[in-house]
């Protein structure tokens, strides 16, 4: 049996992983993705075989992709090259670079790029149920968590729920800001 520390051997152990880090019982996962709780623990112990559309609502609700079920976590580097990465953008002005391997349960980081007044979006906007904190690498942001905004500069960091209504935007409308986020559990 897999631990925790232990390389996945199976797409069973990986669900498993994955379920326990996000601190969801059997139940929890089973209902969600509307499988019986005996087919679902079967399938986490290799005792049967998912249909693939099983295997996509089991991923939904443990915010996995299929693909990463079956990705071997043993030819895994452990130093990931900041050239290699793949940002995306998001927002207005915004992009993000996830700087943590997607075989990752238990923490997440994100470096946030803004151009001069740009944002994580219009509106604030929740993900998941994660502890998270944001920490301005260079620049300056406003953060604002339900409602209520703070002004961050340079090595200020704050923490909240990654479930509360949040939007981060540059502050200066003149300069570009840098964050980086930490998550845990990871939400993306």
């Amino acid at each position: 049996m897999s631990t925790d520390t232990d390389i996945d051997r199976t797409p069973g152990d990986r669900l498993r992983r994955r379920r326990r880090a996000l601190q969801l019982t059997l139940s929890d996962v089973a209902v969600r993705a509307e499988v019986t709780e005996g087919h679902l623990s079967a399938i986490e112990r290799g005792r049967s075989n998912a249909s693939v559309l099983t295997l996509q609502r089991i991923c939904a609700v443990l915010r996995l992709k299929v693909g990463d079920l079956f990705a071997q976590t043993e030819s895994v580097q452990p130093v990931l090259r900041f050239r290699d990465a793949r940002g995306m953008a998001f927002g207005e002005g915004a992009s993000k670079i996830k700087l943590t391997p997607a075989h990752f349960d238990h923490l997440e980081l994100l470096l946030g790029h803004f151009a001069p007044g740009g944002s994580t979006g219009v509106d604030p906007y929740t993900h998941g149920d994660s502890e998270e904190v944001l920490f301005v690498v260079d620049g300056e942001v406003e953060v604002t968590i339900d409602g209520d905004t703070q002004t961050l500069s340079t090595f200020d960091s704050i923490h909240y729920s990654s479930s509360r209504p949040h939007r981060v935007v540059e502050r200066t409308g003149t300069a570009e800001a840098r964050v980086l986020w930490a998550m845990a559990p990871p939400t993306y």
